[in-house]
């Protein structure tokens, strides 16, 4: 077979549609995108000649040619994320710097940035739509922080810089997944595995066949135990080897930060590269930088939020941790009097069972995977007027377990799909949960004909697997993450818009990009919802009403110490971002402890390493923007008093809020700002009164 058939017939190049993952090998990365990168520089240069500032001229063809490369980039980073090999990898760090310079190129293309002022300076911007007109500020915006004001030497730097930072993130990520998987803990006697559940012991005992002991048992062992969250959790939550929980509570905070997988040097050269590359652009510092394009625009604004929030939980934080210290004591724990890091997980778990009188571990066999996307679907279709079908073998997957469904609207006809990845699998999947773009809803022409291309969402969760022939049992807190994913999803499938770029999720202002997604989580607490899933997996009974008291009495417990740490967080972010210079006497670690002091109760300890794993800022997008989680849920708990408000028990009232939800929130994506499309739901600007509240932190303010 010549060169050419096979080039052609790549499955990387297809350029639309879903992606054929069956077909998709490493050894075809490089072959892929040095023929789609040689072919869209041609087509930009072809674009630069000929570009007209109208929206026909400038706007379409520029999506069709971005389309083509995000199409196929998606599909890589995808992959990366899912099914990681070293084999991937190399051939994603061959071809990741190639694409950064096709990217900085297109940012920085004079023409297209002149086009653009163009268009917003002529008279045809005003019979411009406020989606379209949205579109061209930001790629106005877009275009001079991607430096198209830079010349020279000046450029240069800057695209030198963008190409290190890929290059940089790339490698974080790969020494996190290699240091979490580096590490595990056998056990083989009764006495290791003390305190521990079943479900614990079996998820251990099968990591420990999938490790070679092939005869490994929930019952007789050997255990593995390892520092992927299903593993790494439960140990810390019920092991009554104290010796034990140290030995993995030090493994898991120094996660990648000596040695060969250390990410200390990359956080150093990564804050710098970025504070140096603010400058460039004119901001004195990225966090300016990133704020400049988010809904709270200034720090100011953010430290005001933040410090609001930490003085209603602060004291709420030292009053948990007192109450902890002297339930340890009243069971003569002879750790009470000093806790430490390692015991806060076992005991407030101990303290939370005997408050509320029940365990986590109670509660999974009436959470099945399956029966938990019947009562997520049944609210969707309650709330949205959608429904939710399987469309398994309609598209190819990535791995077996990989689910595929449909989403309709009212009159039966199909809007959307999505990818469903459950389960952990430690060795090629990174941990967390997320949602991702597949595809983008827009309208496409094609020979004359115009039709509207649905959008696609994969949605990502790392839970417990089936075990021993049994269906996935999950945790609630693995209940919320598959809501709170879900509502990510439902913001990228439920858009009206048809312009791609305010399609769905996309130029929708970071801060606010939470808001769907924390708003489902609210749900996990509604009665109908609750008990539409809640069944017990093998005899059917429902979960017996006390659990439903009990888990609504148990949803603020500690919460003042759970706020003060996504407080802590993205303070520490912040900081790192806006006022720390990398180079100077203090380390990034050192500005962690300086902040602790004013957001933890239990100061870390001095070898805690977390910034080395704290992949959100340092691999993922939310570089000065942790604090959007804080920010977002102002928004999505007040988004819900709507519904609280309406009376969740009426169902014509629920249903007219859920279409005015649906018509606003989750309709208008990134086609106007997110105050007016969050006024235009509730007929007013947000107010924090609502998170505190549902957090029962009221009273502290």
């Amino acid at each position: 077979m010549s060169a050419i058939a096979t080039i052609s017939q790549n499955p990387l190049l297809q350029g639309l549609g879903l992606p054929p993952f069956t077909e998709i090998k490493p050894e075809q990365v490089e072959p892929a995108f040095s023929q789609l990168l040689a072919e869209l520089n041609k087509q930009l240069t072809i674009l630069e000649a000929n570009v007209q500032p109208t929206w026909s001229g400038l706007v379409e063809p520029l999506e069709k040619l971005t389309e083509r490369l995000y199409w196929s980039w998606g599909i890589l980073n995808h992959l990366m994320g899912v099914k990681n090999s070293p084999k991937l990898r190399d051939t994603y760090e061959t071809v990741q710097p190639q694409v950064v310079q096709f990217i900085n190129t297109l940012g920085q293309s004079q023409a297209i940035y002149n086009a653009f002022k163009t268009l917003r300076a002529s008279k045809a911007w005003e019979t411009l739509e406020p989606a379209q007109q949205r579109i061209v500020e930001a790629a106005i915006r877009d275009a001079e922080f991607s430096g198209v004001g830079l010349t020279g030497e000046a450029r240069d730097r800057y695209n030198a810089i963008q190409m290190e930072l890929a290059e940089l993130s790339t490698k974080f990520s790969n020494h996190l997944l290699d240091a979490t998987k580096a590490f595990s803990l056998t056990l083989t006697t009764k006495e290791e595995i003390e305190g521990l559940p079943n479900s614990l012991l079996s998820l251990a005992a099968q990591a420990a066949r999938e490790a070679g002991e092939e005869n490994a048992t929930a019952e007789n062992g050997p255990w593995r135990i390892t520092l992927d969250f299903p593993s790494y959790g439960p140990f810390m939550q019920h092991s009554t080897r104290r010796d034990l929980r140290e030995k993995l509570y030090k493994a898991h905070i120094t996660r990648a930060s000596s040695g060969e997988l250390d990410n200390n040097p990359l956080i150093e050269r990564i804050l710098d590269l970025r504070q140096k590359l603010a400058n460039l652009i004119g901001f004195n510092n990225f966090a300016s930088l990133s704020l400049a394009s988010k809904m709270a625009q200034k720090v100011q604004a953010v430290e005001k939020l933040l410090e609001e929030l930490r003085q209603a939980s602060y004291d709420a934080a030292v009053q948990d941790l007192e109450a902890l210290k002297a339930f340890a004591l009243s069971k003569g724990a002879a750790e009470a009097a000093d806790l430490k890091h390692w015991d806060i997980s076992f005991w407030a778990e101990r303290q939370r069972e005997e408050k509320f009188a029940f365990t986590v571990e109670e509660l999974r066999p009436y959470f099945p995977l399956p029966q938990v996307l019947d009562g997520l679907f049944g609210l969707v279709k309650r709330l949205f007027g959608v429904t939710v079908t399987p469309a398994d073998g309609l598209a190819p997957v990535w791995h077996e377990d990989v689910r595929y469904f449909q989403i309709a609207d009212e009159n039966g006809t199909p809007i959307a799909y999505f990818y469903l990845d459950s389960y952990s699998r430690p060795a090629e999947k990174r941990g967390g949960a997320w949602m991702d773009v597949c595809i983008n809803r827009g309208k496409t022409t094609e020979n004359g004909v115009t039709a509207i291309r649905l959008p696609v969402a994969y949605l990502i969760c790392n839970q417990t697997p089936p075990v021993d022939g049994q269906p996935s049992l999950m945790t609630f807190y693995e209940v919320e993450t598959l809501f709170h994913e879900f509502g990510h999803g439902l913001h990228h499938m439920l858009t009206k818009v048809n312009y791609t770029a305010a399609a769905g999720i996309n130029n929708v202002e970071w801060d606010a990009v939470e808001l769907p997604s924390q708003f489902m989580e609210n749900w996990c607490y509604d009665r109908p919802t609750l008990f539409g899933m809640a069944r017990h997996y093998e005899t059917g009974e429902p979960l017996p009403e006390h659990y439903y008291q009990k888990l609504l009495a148990a949803r603020n417990y500690m919460s003042g110490s759970a706020m003060l740490r996504q407080i802590h967080l993205s303070r520490v972010d912040l900081e790192l971002h806006h006022r720390y210079h990398p180079g100077s006497d203090e380390t990034p670690a050192d500005v962690r402890h300086r902040i602790a002091k004013t957001t933890s109760v239990l100061p870390p300890l001095p070898e805690d390493a977390f910034l080395c794993a704290f992949g959100h800022i340092f691999e993922g997008s939310y570089a000065a923007g942790y604090y959007s989680y804080k920010w977002a849920e102002v928004l999505s708990a007040d988004a819900f008093a709507a519904f609280e408000e309406a009376g969740l028990e009426d169902e014509a009232a629920l249903q007219a809020t859920g279409k005015r939800y649906r018509d606003t929130v989750l309709a208008l994506g990134g086609s106007k700002h997110p105050m007016e499309v969050f006024q235009a739901f509730r007929g007013r600007e947000p107010s924090t009164g609502a998170l505190l509240k549902h957090n029962g932190l009221l009273a502290a303010v």
